[in-house]
């Protein structure tokens, strides 16, 4: 799938809301952004809609659209249904976990342990959630999973940017060992263990 001028808005402003480069209460500006990625507003008004959506941004009447400050009670939230549904998914993934996708997920834990930077890291954070669930097969649970994970990621860039470290995640290690010897009950219990420490 060819990702469009608004995906790129939307990648690139989301990022910068969720790295903390963007603040809360800073207003997003149509023409501005419009102008630096020389469209037009149509494409736009389409990014900032699926910023809102997210809940990264907020159309303000008679304010404009502005970046959406961090809720505590919302971290919360999310920490509880990311705690639900991830299991969810891993527990269905377990089952459904073949030698090429456990490999995959060794992949990605390695490339995630590797990461020297904080949004490298971040990234590479949820390509390794995203390889060990998507066996899963449930496409709706997984889209709601990712939309967590935007949510999660920016608390995460709040908390713990200034004080992030490269490290071996002794965590993503031992959900791939238990997923290698099919004990579903072991990996979910790592798991729910490990969204609420990393929050």
């Amino acid at each position: 799938m060819t990702a469009t001028i608004a995906d790129t808005i939307y990648q690139h402003l989301s990022q910068q809301i969720i790295t903390g480069d963007l603040l809360a209460g800073e207003k997003l500006r149509q023409d501005h952004i419009a102008r630096s990625f020389d469209t037009s507003h149509v494409p736009v008004r389409e990014a900032l809609l699926r910023l809102e959506a997210h809940g990264l941004a907020k159309s303000e009447p008679r304010r404009g659209m502005r970046v959406t400050a961090l809720d505590p009670a919302e971290v919360r939230e999310v920490i509880e249904m990311r705690v639900a549904l991830e299991t969810l998914a891993l527990q269905h993934s377990a089952q459904n976990m073949t030698p090429a996708a456990l490999k995959l997920a060794d992949e990605a834990r390695l490339a995630c342990d590797r990461a020297d930077s904080m949004p490298l890291w971040e990234a590479r954070n949820r390509i390794f959630h995203r390889a060990i669930l998507t066996p899963c097969g449930m496409a709706r649970l997984l889209h709601t999973i990712d939309d967590l994970h935007i949510a999660s990621a920016r608390h995460l860039f709040a908390h713990w940017r200034p004080k992030w470290v490269q490290r071996v995640d002794t965590d993503h290690a031992a959900i791939v060992q238990a997923l290698k010897t099919k004990d579903a009950a072991a990996a979910t219990s790592i798991l729910v263990r490990h969204i609420r420490r990393a929050n």
